[in-house]
């Protein structure tokens, strides 16, 4: 009788599993179609509402901004809460607030409308810090690199189908994309609510330390967990190149080579797609020959050279085959959070990861400063000057430096760990 009940529990919990994991990589998916959508978009619907150019892209820098200053304060109480009250309930609280948010963008008619909607959008918005907490929450250390790698997976989906639908649907109407993605978010609710288990157990939650909640706190608190160390300032680093890249993308493209909004919009499509790749479909694999430690390394040497590579290519070809040669680049961040999580005990995933998404967020906040004068200081050189690639060799600058402090890390760990009495 007892075997049988254990049978049963074992059952009904794998059951559970099989169920949110799909849901999870749902939500990270839907997170990123919904980052997609406004890249070809928001853009143009900021211009709709301003009556110049210089007034567009003043405009869109503050919704940027915005949008991250409120991602960077509101990540690490989120998390804390999901630490609380489990993390379905926060879960669902940032699918609404994504809902909302697509619905308020799509009715805006002023610019200060739309600014506030990005701050509410902002503070609400934790998916990806609480998503990969419930996923440590029922994955052993030693799967979680390969269960982060799905969720980058969806992200690279969502970055391919993102813009593909922007562009698709903002050609019949500009606010048309803002209310699909608000009926898909409204559908992704609902499957939540009746479908999505807790997977923080009762006895596992903790009390909310509300004045460890500040997020230079959350970063210190980050910082001084035994086993991440200076993969904090690996993050930041890689994390800072990755959204100048991001930022940078289309108008180095545009500068270099004369690329118009459908090369930019395939280019953008290729990233996702070797994202979805890599983490999707061989991560797994990688990590059955490398360590996540070792894989990390690769991966930020890969990117590095990708970086530098971009600036300097002369044909746009270049581009394309230069991303489909950093594949092991797609990998970073996935192995970088299983480390993090794995140094973090269990009943405090929720405010590590959110952590770690607030300082993600702070560094898209720092990337527009520094790749606007960048681009501007280029945008006068002529076509194909090997110079306009300067934003992206600065990104290889910052590559290069996250490499040599994971590097670093890594043998201090490794010393520490020979120097413990067995």
């Amino acid at each position: 009788m007892e075997a049988n009940k254990t049978g049963f529990k074992w059952f009904v919990a794998r059951g559970e599993r099989d169920a949110a994991m799909p849901f999870i990589m749902l939500t990270a998916l839907i997170d990123m179609i919904a980052i997609g959508l406004m890249i070809p978009v928001l853009p143009a619907l900021v211009g709709s509402l301003t009556g110049s150019q210089a007034g567009q892209a003043f405009w869109y820098g503050v919704m940027t901004f915005t949008f991250g200053l409120a991602n960077f304060f509101a990540s690490p109480v989120l998390g804390a809460l999901s630490d609380k009250y489990g993390r379905r309930p926060i879960l669902l609280l940032g699918i609404s607030g994504l809902a909302l948010t697509f619905f308020a963008t799509a009715l805006a008619t002023t610019v200060w409308m739309l600014i506030v909607v990005r701050l509410l959008g902002g503070a609400m918005q934790a998916n990806l810090s609480v998503a990969n907490a419930y996923v440590a929450d029922f994955t052993p250390p030693e799967d979680r690199a390969k269960r982060f790698g799905l969720l980058g997976a969806m992200f690279g989906v969502g970055f391919i189908l993102g813009p593909v639908m922007g562009g698709l649907l903002g050609a019949i109407d500009l606010r048309l994309p803002f209310y699909v993605a608000g009926g898909l978010a409204l559908v992704n609710l609902l499957y939540g609510y009746l479908v999505l288990p807790e997977s923080l157990p009762v006895e596992r939650r903790h009390a909310v330390v509300w004045k460890t909640l500040n997020p230079v706190a959350s970063l210190r608190g980050l910082g001084q967990l035994k086993g991440a160390g200076r993969l904090v300032a690996v993050i930041a680093c890689s994390g800072l190149a990755q959204f100048m890249l991001y930022t940078s993308w289309v108008l180095y493209a545009t500068f270099k080579f004369g690329w118009g909004p459908l090369e930019n919009g395939w280019s953008l499509a290729a990233v996702g797609l070797v994202s979805a790749v890599a983490q999707g479909l061989l991560l797994g694999r990688l990590l059955k020959r490398y360590s996540p430690q070792r894989l990390a390394v690769l991966g930020l040497v890969s990117s590095t050279l990708a970086y530098a590579a971009w600036g300097a290519a002369t044909q746009g070809w270049m581009m394309f085959a230069i991303i489909g040669l950093n594949f092991l680049g797609a990998t970073v961040s996935a192995t970088i959070q299983s480390i993090i999580s794995g140094a973090a005990d269990a009943r405090s995933q929720g405010r590590t990861l959110g952590a770690v998404s607030g300082l993600n967020s702070l560094t898209s906040v720092f990337a527009p400063m520094l790749a606007a004068p960048l681009l501007v200081m280029v945008s006068r050189l002529p076509q194909g000057d090997w110079r306009i690639g300067a934003p992206l060799y600065f990104c290889a600058l910052l590559q290069a430096a996250a490499l040599l402090l994971a590097i670093s890390h890594f043998r201090r760990e490794r010393r520490l760990r020979l120097q413990r009495p067995v």
